[in-house]
């Protein structure tokens, strides 16, 4: 079992969906990565919060393995997202985007940090990306996000990013807008030309695209009949992958399909609540039980 150093954004979101509203609730991407992540391994946070982000809001990370050494507190704000989503919960609009102390946040690893073996570079500016890129120690793995905001606006930053990863986990949209392939098979083929030599796509309700080397694998959805708020859950997924990844300690077919199934398996139940309710209250006998559900809905003999 390995810890995972990942670098990100902890934010306060407020969240209007067709099933309710919140305000000023603790997300960000790294905040959904390390809870979902620290089920499975040791987690190591690189992030910045203001004064506003008292022990109330900390008590998210009690209890579970997240070394926050790394977690810069300065004076300001903290960074804040507001979004709203239609009935299409797949469509979403952001009303304001507030970077308050995170506009001005450099990645600086404590010493204990360099020698991750495994780093996940949440969605952040390609720049910050590489900053922590060369910070760390020789990984054995690492897995970078992005956004299409980067992909059109600092597109060379994000190509050097991409030459030095391992994976890549994006949406669906946002690998036809890397790659200019609108068919995610010629697309994948295309960003592995840039670097990485795994691809994750997420597809929301339609399920994961994967990527390696030598071949290609899928995996649906779960069918859920509640589905409250979806923010998050790709960073709840990528967290519930590498976590998987590291606390297997090596990346092969069958611990890549596996975290997969793991992410998966997270990010269904984060969408059943708002913000990070749902995670907060998970046991590892939940996470079973739909591990379980998984295997039921994908299992088959062969012909």
């Amino acid at each position: 079992m390995y810890p995972i150093l990942t670098v990100g954004s902890v934010a306060f979101d407020s969240i209007k969906t067709p099933f309710g509203e919140v305000s000023r609730v603790v997300g960000g991407a790294a905040t959904y990565f390390s809870v979902a992540a620290s089920f499975f391994t040791g987690i190591r946070l690189v992030a910045v919060v203001g004064d506003d982000f008292s022990n109330e809001q900390m008590q998210v990370f009690e209890g579970r393995r997240i070394d926050l050494a790394g977690l810069q507190h300065v004076s300001g704000e903290t960074f804040r997202w507001k979004g709203e989503y239609s009935s299409d919960l797949n469509i979403r609009e952001t009303i304001y985007t507030h970077l308050n102390v995170f506009d001005q946040f450099r990645p600086i690893l404590p010493e204990s940090y360099r020698p991750t073996p495994f780093v996940f570079l949440a969605n952040i500016h390609p720049r910050l990306q590489c900053e922590v890129l060369d910070q760390v120690a020789a990984p054995r793995f690492v897995a970078a996000d992005t956004m299409n905001y980067w992909i059109d606006g600092t597109p060379e930053e994000l190509r050097e990013v991409l030459s030095r990863v391992d994976a890549l986990v994006i949406n669906d949209e946002e690998a036809r807008q890397l790659s200019g392939e609108a068919n995610l098979v010629k697309a994948a083929r295309a960003i592995q030309q840039m670097g990485p030599s795994m691809l994750v796509i997420k597809r929301g309700e339609h399920g994961v695209l994967v990527t390696r080397e030598d071949g290609f694998f899928a995996l649906p959805a779960l069918p859920l009949e509640g589905v409250a708020d979806p923010t998050g859950a790709g960073d709840t997924f990528a967290g519930g992958f590498m976590g998987y990844l590291a606390a297997a300690g090596e990346v092969t077919d069958t611990t890549v399909t596996k975290g997969i199934v793991a992410g998966s398996v997270l990010a269904s139940f984060a969408v059943e609540d708002f913000g990070l309710n749902r995670l907060v209250q998970l046991t590892p006998e939940l996470l079973r039980e739909r591990f379980a559900e998984f295997r039921r809905l994908t299992y088959f003999d062969a012909l």
